[in-house]
C-alpha cells in the first residue's frame, strides 16, 4: 500500500522525499526505478533512503547522517545550486513598492501635528467619543450633554449613572450633596463608596431605564423607565427634583425639546405626551398609534414633534392642538429610531430592519431610502458636513 503524508511518501520500507522533477539519486534515475510512484505522487522524486531502523543506536543514526552527506556532496554542482536556490528561495516579494507621500501633504500633517491642543479638564475636546466596558449587557441607553461634559447611562438594574469628563482618570471628589436632608439621600445614593466611584449614582426607579436626555444647558437629565416613570434629576444637586406620572405601561423614550423646559415622551401604551418641568400632569396626550410609541423627536421649531412606531408609521404631531397633521408610511418594519435636520426641513426615520428612509416633511413624501444596515437602526443623528467645491 502507498501512504501519501504531507510531503513524503510511504513504499514498505522506503522513505521517499518529494522534491523537483528530473533530479537523480545516486547512478539510477528515480523515474526508472519506481515508475509506478511517478503516476501515484505526482511530484518528481529526489532521495531515496532506506527507512532506519528503530531499534538502531545513536551512533547508527549519526553514521548514516554522515554516509547521506557524502552522497548528496558528490553530486555535480548543478545539482547543489539549484536545490540550495529553491530552498532559500522566497514565496513573496522581499520588499513592497509604497508610494511616495507628496512634500505639500508632508507640510500639512506637520501643521496639523503642531496644531494640536494638549487636552485636559480645560481643554475638552470638540469631538468625543466614549465607550462603556464591563456593563454585561445591562447598559439600556446613553446620552451626552451638549458641551460634552457630562456623559450618562441607563441600565437594567434601575439605575442612572453619570460621568463628569473633566473627572476621567482621576479620583472623584467626594459629593456636594453629602450634607443633603435625609430625602435628598434617599433618591441619591451616598455612602462610604461614593469616594471610589468615577461617577454619580442615581437611584429612584423601579425598573429598567430605557432612555435618558439631558437639557440644553446640562443642568438638568431626564430617565424614562419600565415603572411607567420619568423622573428629572438635577446634575448639580446630584438628586432627584420630580417623578412624573401619566402612562400606564413602559415608556420607552424621552426627549427635552430644543429650547427646554417643555419634553416629550412615549410609551408601550400607544400614546405620546408632552410634559413641561414645572406640571406633574402632561399637557397633551398625542393617541392615533395602532402599536407602541417607541420613539419621540422635537422638530426645530418646537412647533412639532414626531413619533415612530411598531405600527411601522411614523407620525408628526402639532404640539399646539395635539393633532395629527402628518402620517409617514413606507416602512416594513416597527420604526425604532428618529431624527430631525436642523434646518426643519427633512427627518430620517430607521426600522426594525436596518432600513433608513429621508421624509420631506412639507410634502410627506420619502426623498430616498438608505439601504445598507443589516439590522435594527436604534438611533439616528443628523450633522451637517460642508464639502469644498472645485469650479
Amino acid at each position: 500500500d502507498i501512504i501519501l503524508s504531507g510531503t513524503r511518501v510511504s513504499l514498505g520500507k522506503w522513505d521517499i522525499a518529494l522534491f523537483w522533477k528530473d533530479r537523480w539519486c545516486g547512478d539510477f534515475p528515480l523515474c526508472e526505478v519506481f515508475p509506478d510512484l511517478f503516476q501515484v505522487a505526482v511530484a518528481p522524486l529526489i532521495l531515496v533512503s532506506q527507512k532506519r531502523s528503530v531499534e538502531g543506536s545513536k551512533q547508527g543514526v549519526s553514521a548514516k547522517k554522515l554516509k547521506k552527506d557524502k552522497v548528496v556532496g558528490a553530486i555535480g554542482k548543478s545539482v547543489r545550486s539549484e536545490t540550495s536556490t529553491v530552498s532559500i528561495a522566497p514565496r513573496v516579494k522581499p520588499e513592497l513598492a509604497l508610494p511616495t507621500v507628496p512634500l505639500d501633504v508632508e507640510q500639512s500633517i506637520l501643521e496639523d501635528l503642531r496644531n494640536r491642543v494638549q487636552l485636559s479638564s480645560l481643554a475638552l475636546p470638540s469631538v468625543s467619543f466614549y465607550t462603556f466596558i464591563n456593563t454585561h449587557n445591562s447598559l439600556n441607553c446613553s446620552a451626552i450633554s451638549h458641551d460634552g461634559a457630562l456623559v450618562a447611562g441607563g441600565f437594567s438594574d434601575s439605575s442612572l449613572k453619570v460621568w463628569d469628563m473633566s473627572m476621567v482618570g482621576q479620583q472623584a471628589a467626594s459629593s456636594n450633596a453629602q450634607g443633603e436632608s435625609e430625602s435628598t439621600l434617599h433618591e441619591h445614593v451616598l455612602g462610604s463608596d461614593e469616594r471610589k466611584r468615577p461617577y454619580t449614582l442615581f437611584q429612584g426607579h423601579a425598573g429598567p431605564v430605557y432612555s435618558a436626555a439631558f437639557s440644553p444647558q446640562g443642568d438638568y437629565i431626564l430617565s424614562s423607565s419600565s415603572d411607567s416613570t420619568i423622573r428629572l434629576w438635577s446634575t448639580k444637586l446630584n438628586a432627584n427634583l420630580v417623578c412624573y406620572k401619566g402612562h400606564n405601561y413602559p415608556v420607552w423614550d424621552v426627549q427635552f425639546s430644543p429650547f427646554g423646559y417643555y419634553f416629550a415622551s412615549s410609551s408601550h401604551d400607544r400614546t405620546a405626551r408632552i410634559w413641561s418641568m414645572d406640571r406633574i400632569q402632561p399637557l397633551r396626550v398625542l393617541a392615533g398609534h395602532l402599536s407602541d410609541v417607541d420613539c419621540v423627536r422635537w422638530h426645530a421649531n418646537c412647533n412639532y414633534i414626531a413619533t415612530g412606531s411598531s405600527d411601522k408609521t411614523v407620525r408628526l404631531w402639532d404640539v399646539q392642538t395635539g393633532e395629527c397633521v402628518r402620517v409617514f408610511i413606507g416602512h416594513r418594519s416597527m420604526v425604532l429610531s428618529l431624527a430631525m435636520s436642523s434646518d426643519g426641513r427633512f427627518m430620517a426615520s430607521g426600522d426594525e430592519d436596518g432600513t433608513i428612509m429621508m421624509w420631506d416633511l412639507s410634502t410627506g413624501r420619502c426623498v430616498s431610502p438608505l439601504v445598507g444596515h443589516t439590522s435594527c437602526v436604534w438611533t439616528l443623528a443628523f450633522r451637517w458636513i460642508f464639502l469644498p467645491h472645485w469650479d
